[in-house]
């Protein structure tokens, strides 16, 4: 197969491009790996330019583009407009072009989306969450996500897998994982909200799960990916202690009104994995064996 990697520097596009490249993955398949440095994915010419060329190297089999660049700096999106003028220049825009450069070559494009687009069940029940359930996105960045995956479907409409997932963290980058174990030499007690739910999911897993979904046979649609089982912030917080070895009791719950941030966070975002297996991929490990797993094999994230 013929690979290429958008936001490739990225915690996501990391894992992707190592797991792309380790031993045992079939020699024949090639890879390009963009960085945000190597490719300006809101630029049209750049973007059909890029993938003409790729399409045009050497190579054989099917070409399939993973598109893991994203802005997620969802709070500044809120509050600067130039800020929110980034996000959906990367996050609608740029999968749009994508798809069109793909449908132009005749590549498969995996786009990764977000739990951010989806609104409330009705009437407040609370299941893990399908592809087909509303969405209603709040706030910029989860505007911008949905017209991402719109544009997607639009320009590419037989050859895409739209794959959202949720509270990602990786061996590089900022995250939840790596903040929290910070704030635990710093501070005597952490206040973590308890009333949001999901699916905390480790980069590595999910990029596996990618890049099998894109070999398979898998027709085109949207689905749902992240780590098994749900727990909330509250929850995730108390396992990196747990893996910290350290007082679980400093740790104290809060709701979200007492942490208001400018960008609205989902209540309710575990994702159910039922379309994913449907399209014979295996799903992804439980959330608290994944943690143990990830800072096992990069320990930095528990340094901070």
């Amino acid at each position: 197969m013929r690979w290429m990697v958008t936001g490739a520097g990225g915690a996501l596009g990391t894992d992707l491009v190592a797991r792309l490249g380790a031993p045992g993955t079939p020699p024949a398949d090639t890879l390009t790996a963009l960085t945000r440095a190597d490719l300006d994915v809101t630029d049209p010419d750049a973007v059909h330019g890029a993938v003409r060329a790729w399409l045009a190297a050497p190579g054989e089999g099917p070409a399939v583009v993973v598109n893991a660049a994203a802005y997620t700096a969802v709070d500044l999106a809120e509050t600067d407009p130039g800020a929110g003028a980034q996000a959906w220049a990367v996050n609608a825009e740029a999968p749009g072009l994508l798809a069109a450069a793909c449908a132009a070559g005749g590549a498969t494009l995996v786009h990764v989306s977000t739990d951010y687009v989806l609104g409330p069940l009705p009437g407040g029940e609370r299941r893990p969450l399908e592809p087909g359930d509303p969405t209603a996105p709040v706030g910029v960045y989860a505007r911008s996500k949905l017209a991402g995956e719109e544009r997607v479907r639009a320009a590419l409409p037989g050859a895409h897998h739209i794959v959202r997932t949720a509270w990602l963290y990786g061996a590089t980058g900022p995250n939840f994982v790596r903040t929290v174990a910070r704030l635990s030499r710093e501070r005597d007690t952490l206040d973590v909200v308890d009333d949001q739910h999901g699916s905390p999911t480790w980069t590595a897993d999910l990029a596996d799960g990618l890049l099998a979904l894109a070999r398979s046979s898998a027709p085109a649609g949207t689905r749902h990916a992240a780590g098994g089982g749900a727990t909330t912030w509250w929850g995730l917080a108390r396992a990196v202690f747990e893996e910290l070895g350290a007082d679980l009791g400093r740790v104290r719950p809060c709701d979200t009104a007492s942490f208001p941030r400018p960008a609205p966070r989902p209540a309710w975002s575990v994702l159910s994995d039922v379309s994913w297996r449907a399209a014979g991929v295996a799903a992804l490990p439980p959330w608290r064996e994944a943690l143990h797993r990830a800072v096992t094999h990069h320990p930095e994230l528990l340094l901070g």
